[in-house]
């Protein structure tokens, strides 16, 4: 315990690290802030909750999906637009050669994501109003005005989300639309725990610590998955400079199992919305969209659960695939004087690292995939549907990896100051390390 107040007390002395502990908390407050006020014109006592998937983005949200508020779609078409445009950037020349001109590229390509966020915003929030909220809920009498102001409002709300992560990325701790995603799903998971806790009551107690101690391999299981790693033998030949001797050592290049991290799973639910929020366009006028949204909206449907899991598997292999690069990680072995014992530098190298990288990577993709529906096994197990969604899935994956990411960023910033880790056992690793 000791060991403990003393990190808290070294971390708060470093300034820097201090301000943007601060800032990232005051981003998380009016994040949580907004995501109570109600749009104009809306009586929340007459609000349904619409159930199925719209809870699942519920969670993420913290509740603004059910309550009609300002930040109702949150960060989610953002999230969608970078779906789009990372595509765009395997498929399309024009994206593919603004991603190698560097930081002027990269801006180009935030802008668009931005105007690509506004549109997606617009589209999805004209397909809410129509589906989430009944007609009795609306107290605006001229509906054409309200579908109008609503849309510009929610546009707005959004915009303003990615602002704020985009502010948490620069002035704060953490990737900031994890960490949007994760305070959001953290917001909901003291009432989930509350509402299993009553419906079990004393006489299922025993039957609630088993849920519970399910719940804690479930956590050790992710954790593993994403501090798991392929460590590939490096050496360095030996370079003579004036009169000491550099290189000749043995290092280890660590190829992580599971090296897109959340994105995947991200990615993957929040093409998930689509079919659902798409169909309820159509649901007076198609049997057939009423078959597709009442499909995709239960989480616990297989067809649900098997596009998803193929969803996760695929973003995996892409995400992998445009954040791992063989070709660079080979170059930078040859100009450093390095080699993979057994492996001719170059082309053969890279076809090594790339046949290492596909052979972790499938296990991983499936792993997580299982990890992504475990929510819907649970919840048929007799698991609370509040409570199924964070015992494992998307929730726990986002928490998980967020909270590790973060941990690694605190750590480096001790460990730069010279001040003892975080943990005494060992570094703390993230994603990142």
């Amino acid at each position: 315990m000791k060991k403990f107040f003393t990190t808290i007390r070294d971390i708060f002395s470093i300034e820097d690290l201090r301000v943007r502990i601060l800032n990232t908390i005051g981003f998380l407050i009016i994040f949580r802030v907004g995501s109570f006020v109600v749009l104009p014109g809306v009586d929340p006592d007459q609000l349904t909750t619409p159930g199925g998937i719209f809870d699942f983005l519920d969670i993420f949200l913290g509740g603004a999906f059910n309550r009609a508020s300002i930040f109702a779609l949150g960060i989610m078409p953002y999230i969608s637009a970078s779906i789009v445009i990372q595509l765009m950037t395997v498929a399309v020349p024009y994206f593919q050669k603004m991603k190698k001109e560097g930081d002027s590229g990269q801006k180009k390509m935030t802008q668009i994501t931005r105007v690509l966020t506004i549109v997606i915003t617009a589209a999805q929030s004209i397909s809410y109003l129509t589906v989430t909220i009944p007609a009795e809920a609306i107290l605006v009498e001229n509906r054409f005005f309200f579908t109008v102001s609503s849309v510009v409002i929610i546009t707005t709300g959004t915009m303003f989300c990615m602002w704020l992560g985009e502010r948490i990325t620069d002035k704060g701790i953490g990737n900031g639309i994890s960490m949007l995603i994760m305070i959001g799903i953290i917001a909901g998971f003291p009432t989930a725990i509350i509402q299993e806790f009553s419906a079990k009551g004393m006489q299922g107690a025993l039957l609630f610590l088993l849920e519970i101690l399910a719940l804690f391999f479930v956590v050790m299981a992710t954790v593993m998955l994403t501090q798991a790693v392929r460590r590939v033998p490096v050496q360095y030949a030996k370079q003579v400079v004036g009169n000491k001797v550099y290189g000749g050592q043995r290092q280890y290049i660590p190829l992580k199992v599971n090296a897109s991290g959340v994105m995947p799973i991200i990615f993957a639910q929040a093409l998930m919305f689509i079919p659902g929020m798409a169909a309820g366009l159509f649901r007076d006028s198609s049997d057939i969209a009423n078959t597709i949204g009442n499909t995709f909206n239960d989480f616990t449907s297989w067809q649900y659960n098997v596009v998803f899991g193929i969803l996760v598997v695929i973003f995996t292999f892409f995400y992998t695939a445009i954040t791992v690069n063989p070709n660079d990680i080979s170059d930078n072995l040859k100009r450093n004087g390095g080699f993979i014992p057994g492996i001719k530098p170059g082309k053969q190298t890279s076809e090594f690292i790339d046949t290492i990288l596909s052979r972790i990577t499938f296990p991983g993709s499936v792993f997580l995939a299982l990890i992504a529906v475990l929510p819907a096994i649970a919840s048929l197990a007799g698991v609370t549907r509040g409570f199924s969604y964070f015992y494992g899935g998307t929730s726990l994956l986002i928490m998980v990896g967020v909270i590790l990411d973060t941990l690694q960023q605190i750590e480096s910033y001790l460990l730069m100051r010279h001040y003892d880790g975080m943990m005494k056992s060992g570094r703390t690793r993230g994603r990142a390390a």
